[in-house]
């Protein structure tokens, strides 16, 4: 007699709510507003970890471990390099930034 593997199915799944969303959002406008535009890495990264650490992928819960500091050394150089090649860099801009992000993700 065979025997078949026993198939577990471990769910991913999502945990975070309406509310928190909209109110760490609105924190992040305010704080980036507030601050001229300074401490949107702050904002970004915010969100971010809150976004991930609602995340749970086959039964494992994902954690981040970027920091603002982290995200703003590297703004800078960026942005700086937007202005050096008067704008071309923009297109990787969103790429380095995903880069950064999973980087710094990892399961808890």
């Amino acid at each position: 007699m065979s025997e078949r593997p026993i198939k577990i199915e471990v769910q991913s799944y999502f945990d975070g709510g309406l509310l928190q969303y909209i109110g760490w959002s609105i924190l992040g406008f305010i704080v980036t507003v507030c601050t001229l535009g300074i401490c949107y890495p702050w904002a970004l990264t915010m969100l971010y970890r809150w976004k991930i650490e609602h995340t749970v992928i086959e039964g494992r819960r994902l954690k981040f471990n970027g920091s603002a500091v982290g995200l703003f050394g590297n703004w800078i150089k960026w942005w700086l390099l937007c202005i050096v090649t008067v704008g071309i860099y923009s297109l990787w801009l969103f790429i380095s930034l995903e880069k950064w992000k999973t980087k710094h993700t990892t399961f808890a």
